[in-house]
């Protein structure tokens, strides 16, 4: 064992497990049982390489952090209900174990059930020391990433990455993706969001470790007020600066998405039940808007940035007015899983939109928000006929579309003239994660990150060539290997000239991909093209700015 890391018995045999049922007290003297915390103390575990003992949650505690929290505080959330349907719990259950060896050990569904036997307290503590087990070797394997300086050079000779796609036929349209930047580990912990201003020149990033940084390009001096930066060597080409241009603190849990005005206001919100007003012209809160529970959702008003949108785990939407501090409008959403896990405008502000945790999508209008329709996110039949939680809302550019994310591993377009389905999207996965998918600048395309470490794309219009297949059904995506963990934001940049422009003379066109991983790093992906022809690049970027 290497030093430092816990050395930890295997405690799943059925021998164990009886001695385990022998020296277990689940109930104190008085007979009242006891919490689940107070159960695992009575497990001890020892360092092999120091000799140190300690119990198992206080080894828990000495270990990175890397459960999925939001699904845990759903757990406890959704036990309280009554609905008498398990399989609503499935998604988030699943991702306490699943997330933890990033899909390299095997999956095992931890049963929501009521602890009441006395087998139930010696499968609580041989989870969590299976749990901390796992954790121990995969902190052995991972190692400091060297930082690649400067874009690595595009070359079409280059080796391939790794790819995979839902069809044979080709050309692709990212066949020739490449690598480009990296900047790895600017976040401690996983990256939950990444947002590109509605500019294209700056990229907020927020996850774990409590902090949003803002990489930026500096293409011209809009940022020229905000901070000096300093630039690298001239002959070093680079997409974003090694370090952020701004690094907010404030936040005590973690961050849980991310919205921009058009006047570079930032709002962050957490899972410390607040959100958080900041400006790029310095680091310091300008505001906290105080919520009940977990602030899953916040998007800023599309035509007037005095207002912004929260939706919490509490179950109701807030409409907020900025200078005065202070809830404008509010309502709530009905049923037992009202819990609000997705929230967005549409329609130029319109309608603001929530998803919810048993996979509905329910419309209010903005002006009064009143209850206007809603959207059963789930399959006609089949194992996908259950709601499950929707982890994103995105409008699509230029139609009137919305674009839905939900734990059942699929992506759905809905046209919002009839809510009819326009399209469901398949390939990817996603069981309990909070990724989300959304679109590129111009719509035509679609990109998700995935639980199987892979950044996924399809056509957001696909013509099959079979005339029998189905329209409304797309499996054909083009998937990239593109991380050593999950892939837990991937986006595209919302002004990519403004980045293809600086770094290649003759292909000024393209597409810029932005991903995130459960270990923090970031990459870029360039897909670039001439008149006549297409090209790749691809990068991996942090949190960083773009020297100018």
């Amino acid at each position: 064992m290497d030093s430092g890391v816990p050395s930890i018995r295997d405690i799943s045999s059925s021998s164990t497990q009886n001695q385990l049922n022998q020296l277990l007290r689940i109930t104190t003297d008085s007979g009242k049982r006891l919490s689940d915390t107070d159960i695992l103390k009575q497990v001890k575990v020892k360092n092999l390489d120091t000799g140190e003992e300690m119990d198992l949650v206080e080894a828990e505690e000495q270990l990175p952090q890397s459960l999925n929290p939001l699904s845990l505080h759903i757990m406890r959330l959704t036990s309280e209900y009554s609905c008498g349907d398990q399989g609503l719990h499935d998604s988030d259950t699943e991702s306490m174990i699943s997330s933890v060896g990033s899909f390299e050990i095997g999956r095992k569904k931890k049963k929501n059930s009521v602890r009441k036997l006395f087998g139930s307290a010696v499968k609580i503590t041989t989870d969590v020391a299976k749990t901390i087990s796992v954790e121990a070797k995969r902190a052995t394997v991972l190692k400091p990433k060297e930082s690649k300086k400067g874009l690595i050079p595009i070359d079409v000779n280059d080796p391939p990455l790794k790819r995979m796609q839902g069809h044979k036929t080709g050309p692709t349209d990212f066949e020739h993706i490449q690598l480009a930047q990296e900047i790895p580990a600017q976040h401690i912990g996983p990256i939950w969001c990444m947002r590109f201003s509605l500019c294209g020149q700056l990229l907020a990033t927020a996850g774990q470790d409590k902090e949003k940084t803002s990489p930026t390009n500096s293409y011209d001096s809009v940022l020229a007020d905000v901070t000096a930066i300093k630039a690298p060597p001239s002959d070093q080409r680079v997409i974003f600066h090694e370090q952020p241009l701004c690094t907010y603190q404030g936040h005590t849990s973690d961050l849980l998405d991310v919205s921009w005005s058009k006047n570079y206001f930032i709002l962050t919100s957490s899972m410390d039940k607040t959100v958080r007003l900041w400006h790029i012209s310095g680091t310091q809160c300008l505001c906290i808007f105080q919520h009940i529970d977990f602030v899953t959702a916040l998007a800023f008003h599309p035509r007037n940035d005095q207002y912004f949108l929260s939706g919490s785990l509490d179950g109701k939407l807030r409409l907020w007015n900025i200078p005065d501090k202070k809830v404008t409008l509010w309502n709530e959403v009905p049923g037992n899983g009202r819990l609000i896990t997705a929230a967005n405008f549409i329609q130029n502000g319109k309608f603001a939109v929530v998803g919810t945790y048993d996979g509905r999508c329910v419309f209010y209008i903005t002006d009064q928000l009143k209850y206007h329709t809603m959207i059963n996110v789930r399959s006609a039949r089949g194992k996908n006929s259950r709601g499950r939680k929707v982890t994103g809302i995105e409008p699509m550019p230029g139609e009137d579309k919305i674009l839905v994310t939900s734990n059942d591993s699929r992506i759905r377009l809905y046209d919002l003239r009839d809510l009819s389905l326009s399209c469901k999207y398949k390939g990817y996965t996603n069981n309990s994660s909070q990724i989300r998918a959304s679109f590129s600048h111009d719509g035509k395309y679609i990109t998700c990150g995935s639980e199987n470490q892979c950044l996924y794309l399809w056509k957001t219009h696909y013509d099959p060539s079979n005339l029998t297949a189905r329209k409304d059904r797309n499996s054909f995506f083009e998937a990239i290997k593109a991380h050593n963990s999950v892939v837990t934001c991937s986006v595209f940049a919302s002004k990519p000239e403004r980045i293809t422009k600086e770094i290649d003379t003759d292909r000024k066109q393209g597409y810029v991909l932005v991903t995130g991983d459960y270990d923090g790093d970031i990459k870029i992906f360039l897909n670039l093209s001439t008149l006549s022809s297409t090209s790749s690049s691809t990068t991996t970027l942090t949190t960083s700015s773009v020297p100018k």
